[in-house]
Formats: C-alpha cells, sequence, structure tokens
C-alpha cells in the first residue's frame, strides 16, 4: 500500500513590506518567507526535506491564526508572536533560531552580539549563515540582527524590507 504524503499548506500574506507566503503542517507553521526572498527556494525544500511533506496551496487554522498577528504586528498592537511553530533546521540552525526569539522589540544587535549570546564567537560565520536561513521571518526576528557599526547587511525579505521593519518597530517601541 503506497503511503500518502502530507503537505506543508501554503498562502500568501501581503505585507507592508513584500509579499510572505505563510506555511503549515499538520498545526504548526512551518513557513513565512518572504515570496522574492533570496533564499526562499532553499528554505522550502529544507523543509520539505526534513518533514518529509511537500509544497500544495491552501489554508490552516494556524495559518488563520498567523495572518491575525502579522494584522496585528502591522498595525503596531503586537511585538511578539504566539504560534505554535516547526522549526525545520539542525539543532545549531534552531538553537540560533530560539535565541533570535529573545531580542526585544524595537532594537537590534549584531551578528557578533548573538555569536557571543550563544557563546560561539568561533562560529561568527555558522550563526549568520544560520539567521540566514530562517524559515520564519519577523515572526522570529533576524530583521533585528545588523553589521558591524550598525550597517544594514543581508536580509531574505531585501534591505528595504529589513529598514522597513526596523524603522517600523523603532516608531512602534
Amino acid at each position: 500500500m503506497a503511503r500518502t504524503r502530507s503537505h506543508i499548506l501554503t498562502s500568501m500574506y501581503a505585507s507592508p513590506c513584500g509579499t510572505l507566503i505563510l506555511g503549515s503542517l499538520e498545526d504548526k507553521l512551518c513557513l513565512c518567507d518572504w515570496e522574492n526572498g533570496k533564499s526562499h527556494i532553499h528554505i522550502t525544500r529544507r523543509t520539505e526535506r526534513l518533514t518529509g511533506a511537500t509544497v500544495a496551496m491552501g489554508e490552516s487554522d494556524v495559518i488563520d491564526l498567523a495572518v491575525r498577528q502579522l494584522d496585528e504586528y502591522f498595525d503596531g498592537r503586537r511585538r511578539t508572536f504566539d504560534l505554535p511553530m516547526l522549526l525545520a533546521g539542525s539543532d545549531f540552525q534552531c538553537n540560533v533560531w530560539r535565541q533570535l526569539q529573545t531580542i526585544d522589540y524595537g532594537t537590534t544587535v549584531s551578528y557578533t552580539h548573538e555569536a557571543s549570546r550563544m557563546g560561539r564567537v568561533d562560529a561568527l560565520r555558522a550563526v549568520s549563515a544560520a539567521i540566514g536561513s530562517n524559515p520564519l521571518s519577523i515572526i522570529i526576528p533576524c530583521h533585528r540582527v545588523i553589521g558591524f557599526n550598525n550597517r544594514l547587511t543581508g536580509y531574505s525579505g531585501g534591505l528595504e524590507a529589513k529598514r522597513f521593519l526596523i524603522d517600523f518597530e523603532k516608531k512602534n517601541k
């Protein structure tokens, strides 16, 4: 008997700074990724590989909840997200992504600072790569991580989206 594969249900979300693809597997959010992001294909393929699921358009309760919380965020009424999440990555990547969730709303930190907080200054490039492969943009706030001397560097949604998010949070702090 052939086993049916589960599906990562996906739908689009039009944010003020670009279109996001929201994806859920069963009752957990596993994607909030930029439609035209430079890492989108890599992030989607990694999520499919690690979950054993394939992407299909569709709706789910957790996607509806993510839409409500993103709407609240962009209305300036939400600073953190309370969503059931499925992190599809290595143990190291998942640890980096969990650490990102502790960066306060409206603040920025450097990549070096994040590596230091994890006790992994020796792995700055690996920490930076994990930040860059975050599958849950905005929800896991990798946009709050900036380069040395407050320079905007790398962001899957593009530097304009990163600047928008940083400025938006500072204005609504």
